[in-house]
């Protein structure tokens, strides 16, 4: 599960996706377990939810960069395009509104589309969270 954001700048709508990691962390019990994989230039943590295994990964580069961290854990953790989830902002959305997408176009999101061409393909599963526009 990958959130999507800008690393250095936290608490920004564009990073929603990484603050929704941490929330996530915080429910799995995991919280106190991130750390530093230089390997992918992210930060990691594993947990565990409903008997799967889970990485949590916050790639710690630009947005428009987050896929070559995405791309490097997944060949470091031995994971297909497939088994990667997506956790972004999407303007489109109102603020709060939540959706899942199944693969398919980046509809303009820059982080998603770094993901698409780092992986080279377009079936990680998305989960949009709606920021609204400014």
């Amino acid at each position: 599960v990958a959130g999507l954001g800008n690393y250095g700048l936290r608490g920004t709508r564009h990073s929603v996706g990484m603050e929704v990691l941490d929330q996530l962390a915080r429910q799995l019990a995991v919280a106190e377990g991130w750390r530093v994989d230089k390997r992918c230039c992210a930060d990691v943590a594993l947990a565990t939810a409903h008997g799967l295994e889970l990485l949590l990964l916050k790639p710690r580069r630009f947005m428009n960069l987050n896929g070559l961290s995405v791309a490097s854990a997944a060949e470091i953790y031995s994971l297909g395009p497939g088994d990667i989830y997506l956790v972004h902002d999407d303007m489109d959305k109102a603020l709060g509104k939540v959706a899942i997408k199944l693969g398919g176009s980046a509809r303009g999101h820059n982080g998603v589309q770094s993901c698409i061409s780092a992986l080279q393909s377009n079936e990680m599963t998305r989960l949009r969270i709606g920021i609204g526009r400014p």
